[in-house]
């Protein structure tokens, strides 16, 4: 990963002054530590009339599956190609804008103590930045990878040399790749302000990040962007992609540069201008709201509706397949009448995560005797899951491809074989009343496919044909005439629980899906 940047100077004001703004000599050549491996700095040319200071980022892979912890839960497009094989130590991302932070701190700060009042001071600067990945974008919503390089940086008075780079330059015909070629350059711009503008913007075109986004990033973006950012046209696009689309913390940022903006508009302080209510009555509001009580969420919703129906079945041994953080195995364990759980997941970080989260490690060994976690893929048979009252896919269906699910099938309702399967996968016909999803759009990074109502239907009453046993399908979450509910829940009942165990052969296995039920 490589980034240069340049000026000009003259005798009087040479330009190997970069080297005091940097707090990097231009006659050495430095290494620095970073969490996910080692940056170097050095100057391909030193001299009064230019001067080109330059950056490598040498990542380690391993160290950045090892430390790093991708998108988060949606999970970044680099990391589902591979852990280790991913364009992040070559592609100005994320990983870059964190090493410009860690090695030219003060320089971003704008602070020279060596040659007081330099920082201060604009000059000419060009930047160049080999590869800049641009994800998410598109040309209907966001614009192409150049367009969307221009729309950032041009309102910030840098003048943008932006070109695709092929994805094979000896196939034309396979089109551009998602990377820009980046240069940037100014007649008069603070160094300080360039690398600021950096820190936000390269997130901000790549749309992921190595590490997950925390609340704390919002303010680590309203520091950076202090002074350009709420006066940007494309705040909020910027915010939006600088925060992986995370909404809750894009709406916080969003009305606190609009703060920003008022207060600087009218020349006062942000404190004197959100002042419409005073810090009693706001405490007062906020007790109150905490006093009343809250709705449930989707997820609360679904977990309910699934241990009413296992309830329903009498199933006191139940196995939550695709267990993810354990927000399901933590309801059943407050059942006593569930008096053993299964966890399994596919993801070894989701096991720790779930192991974690409900303190295993703290529990009580009469409550740990309960519950096991154990990893599996669930388009495999497995021994481990035979035996239990009722098992449990609880939104997973809908992450797996399509021609997957029918070995998905056969593990759980062929070789497993409980007397009750609870599924439940999200309503498609509902995304329309989902605000923040725009059109077309699936709920999650990781779905494959998400079913509507009749969809649904389709699937679970063919499995249910096919394997021996009986569906009922019902709505989970708030009804709307139209369009229904936003989850819907199949309960399966095993025709004849004289063969629980013995292994069933599906009827057909003509059908991969129901009718219409591609991936949209």
């Amino acid at each position: 990963m490589f980034m240069s940047i340049s000026t000009t100077g003259t005798a009087e004001s040479p330009a190997t002054d970069l080297g005091f703004l940097l707090h990097k000599h231009p006659a050495r050549v430095q290494r620095f530590s970073t969490a996910h491996g080692e940056a170097h700095v050095f100057y391909p040319e030193a001299g009064d009339e230019a001067c080109t200071a330059a950056l490598l980022l040498d990542v380690d892979p391993i160290a950045l599956v090892r430390k790093g912890r991708g998108k988060g839960r949606a999970g970044s497009p680099d990391f589902a190609l591979a852990q280790y094989v991913n364009d992040r130590p070559y592609a100005a991302s994320s990983l870059l804008a964190v090493a410009l932070r860690t090695v030219f701190r003060t320089a971003m700060q704008g602070v020279c103590e060596a040659r007081p009042g330099l920082a201060d001071r604009p000059r000419p600067l060009r930047i160049v930045l080999p590869a800049v990945p641009v994800g998410g974008a598109d040309s209907t919503r966001e614009g192409s990878a150049v367009a969307m390089a221009v729309r950032l940086f041009e309102p910030l008075g840098w003048q943008v040399e932006a070109s695709a780079i092929p994805l094979d330059a000896a196939f034309p015909e396979w089109g551009d790749s998602r990377y820009v070629r980046l240069e940037l350059s100014a007649e008069r711009a603070r160094l300080a302000d360039a690398l600021q503008q950096l820190y936000v913007l390269l997130p901000a075109m790549d749309g992921a990040k190595h590490y997950w986004v925390a609340p704390d990033e919002v303010d680590k973006l309203l520091a950076a962007g202090e002074g350009w950012l709420a006066g940007h046209p494309e705040r909020a696009l910027i915010t939006r992609r600088y925060l992986s689309r995370r909404w809750s913390l894009t709406r916080q940022a969003m009305e606190r540069l609009e703060l920003a903006r008022l207060a600087e508009a009218d020349d006062r302080e942000a404190e004197e201008v959100d002042n419409a209510v005073d810090d009693a009555s706001e405490e007062a509001e906020q007790e109150q709201e905490q006093n009343e009580p809250r709705p449930p969420s989707l997820a609360e919703q679904r977990r309910t509706a699934i241990l009413a129906a296992l309830r329903e079945v009498g199933a006191a041994r139940v196995a939550d397949l695709g267990c993810g953080q354990g927000e399901l195995i933590g309801a059943l364990l407050k059942d006593a009448n569930f008096t053993e759980v299964l966890g399994v997941d596919v993801s070894v970080r989701a096991l720790s995560t779930a192991a974690r989260r409900l303190r295993l490690d703290r529990m009580p060994e009469r409550q740990v005797k309960r519950v096991r976690l154990v990893q599996g893929a669930l388009t495999y048979t497995d021994e481990r899951l035979k035996g239990f009252d009722a098992a449990v896919l609880c939104e997973v269906i809908e992450h797996l491809d399509l021609p997957r699910l029918p070995a998905l099938e056969y593990a759980v309702f062929g070789a497993a074989r409980p007397p009750a399967v609870v599924v439940t996968t999200p309503n498609a016909g509902y995304n329309v009343r989902w605000e923040s999803l725009p059109a077309g759009r699936l709920r999650h990074a990781d779905h494959r496919f998400e079913w509507d109502r009749a969809e649904f239907r389709a699937w679970a009453e063919r499995v249910a044909a096919a394997y021996g046993y009986t569906v009922d399908i019902r709505p989970v979450g708030p009804q709307d005439d139209e369009v229904g509910a936003p989850t819907q829940l199949a309960l399966f009942r095993l025709g004849d629980t004289t063969d629980r165990g013995a292994t069933a052969t599906p009827a057909t296995t003509n059908s991969t899906t129901p009718e219409g039920g591609e991936t949209r």
